[in-house]
């Protein structure tokens, strides 16, 4: 089951990521490659495989779900130990 993902968080990371997008999206390519270079490849792939999208929104997208959720687990992961 995934993790449930609050108002709070999205709020809290909308509003990190949409300060600078581009700088935030070039941050994350970073992250999810040393973090998870799989799931980094699946979005680049997934996100130029059909050329009449842009490849930069997709990406974005996926880099947002991906934060999201992994800040709901982390979240959970508290509350579990606590």
């Amino acid at each position: 089951m995934l993790p449930i993902i609050t108002e709070d968080m999205s709020a809290e990371i909308f509003s990190e990521a949409f300060q600078d997008v581009q700088a935030w999206r070039k941050n994350m390519v970073q992250y999810l490659k040393e973090e998870n270079p799989e799931i980094n490849s699946a979005i680049l792939e997934v996100a130029k495989h059909d050329e009449s999208i842009d490849l930069k929104a997709v990406a974005l997208g996926a880099y947002l779900a991906y934060r999201l959720l992994e800040v709901a687990n982390e979240n959970e992961n508290l509350s579990i130990e606590e």
